[in-house]
């Protein structure tokens, strides 16, 4: 029988060749797998305040930015790719938060931007990213200032604080005559936040009430005691102080009870906002019962979107009860809601795409819906009334949503 040597050979050499074949085929599926599941990460950069004055501000911005990076990573991240936050502290100073966001933009080379806290420290953030063509999905920022510069890729998605002591003046307005404050006194630091808010409710209040104390808006970081001094030497039936951050709000609370001061209504422009660590600051519950704060739509059991999901988040994450979660971290987290909308809608990081949907869409947040001006401003945003009653934060107006009937006079503190 002749045997054939060269047909065993071809035998293997095909064989050998299929192998090679399916193994480099086995090879670039992996390949090409693993490249799409090692994608970089998305970077979003932020400022925040995390020594200074408005470290308490800052440190529950973070927080509201680090419970969305958590849940979004979780539901597999940003088009396909988990998200990484890149911040920096900004000392609570704006020279700073320019520097902040020139690293962000120019070292770090993030995909996109976070704003930080107050308009004080917007302000700059923003005019310098503009420059840019950056958008910048900012959580406050919300001054007439801000608006005025008829920026194109700014977005805030809380109201303009212009708006926010609306509420109280028509529920001072709504009074009955026989028991209306007749006396007011209007106090604010000089800021882009407060000040507005401050003369509005002035042009409001003008011809129904007479102004007892007005002076000129007192410098940031002010002794609060001898201003605290001058109200109370009025008597004034209501006290409208403009704050910024939780400090002045502590010291004005504290210095009235220390000079027994008892106004009918005190409302504060932020701070009271703060949750517990309001309460704590001013010394418990009795002292901060009465208090008035506007802000924006969210508050414990809000049906706002994803309310519940952020409620739960926020409680597994740093513990607490509901009370404790601060306004401002609530703010942080519906500026990433919003910027997680338009991301996903535009399918792209690109500045220019995402600035043009977000001039034409409608989008939704724990603070309630956002439709933003030509100018970035929330124009459908929600405005409340808040009051501490009996160691809780309590809407009571307007009307139609509130929780209770809103305590007045103020009972003494």
């Amino acid at each position: 029988m002749t045997t054939h040597p060269f047909r065993g050979y071809r035998k293997t050499l095909e064989c050998f060749v299929i192998l090679v074949l399916l193994l480099g085929s086995l090879s670039a599926c992996t390949s090409s797998g693993a490249t799409a599941n090692q994608q970089p990460p998305i970077k979003i950069g932020y400022s925040a305040s995390l020594t200074g004055s408005f470290a308490n501000d800052g440190k529950a911005l973070q927080q509201g930015f680090q419970l969305w990076r958590d849940l979004v990573n979780q539901r597999g991240g940003l088009l396909g790719r988990q998200v990484e936050l890149v911040g920096l502290d900004d000392k609570s100073d704006p020279v700073q938060v320019k520097a902040d966001y020139l690293t962000l933009m120019n070292k770090d080379h993030v995909d996109l931007l976070l704003g930080p806290y107050s308009s004080l420290l917007t302000m700059p953030a923003a005019a310098l990213t503009n420059a840019k063509h950056r958008v910048l999905f900012a959580p406050t920022g919300n001054a007439a200032g801000v608006f005025k510069k008829h920026y194109h890729s700014y977005f805030v998605t809380v109201p303009p604080s212009q708006e926010y002591l609306r509420t109280f003046a028509y529920f001072i307005l709504s009074l009955p005559q026989d028991i209306r404050p007749q006396t007011v006194a209007y106090v604010s630091v000089d800021s882009p936040f407060a000040v507005p808010q401050v003369a509005e409710a002035k042009q409001l209040l003008g011809g129904y009430m007479q102004t007892v104390y007005a002076p000129a808006p007192y410098p940031a970081n002010s002794n609060i005691t001898p201003i605290a001094q001058q109200i109370a030497r009025t008597q004034a039936d209501v006290v409208i102080l403009g704050t910024s951050g939780l400090g002045d709000s502590v010291s004005f609370t504290k210095a009235f009870k220390a000079l027994h001061y008892n106004p009918k209504a005190i409302v504060e422009t932020s701070g009271p906002g703060e949750g517990t660590q309001y309460l704590n600051a001013v010394g418990g519950s009795a002292v901060a019962e009465g208090i008035f704060v506007p802000d924006t739509g969210w508050y414990p059991g809000a049906t706002t979107y994803q309310s519940d999901t952020f409620t739960q988040a926020y409680l597994a994450k740093y513990g607490g009860g509901v009370r404790d979660i601060s306004s401002t971290t609530a703010k942080a987290f519906g500026a990433a809601q919003v910027l997680e909308q338009a991301v996903t809608q535009a399918n792209s990081l690109d500045d220019a795409k995402l600035t043009q949907l977000l001039h034409s869409g409608t989008f939704d947040s724990v603070q309630g819906p956002i439709r933003f001006t030509a100018d970035g401003a929330n124009q459908i945003g929600i405005l409340n009334m808040f009051q501490w009653m009996n160691g809780k934060l309590v809407l009571v107006y307007p009307v139609n949503n509130a929780q209770e009937n809103p305590e007045y006079p103020k009972k003494n503190f």
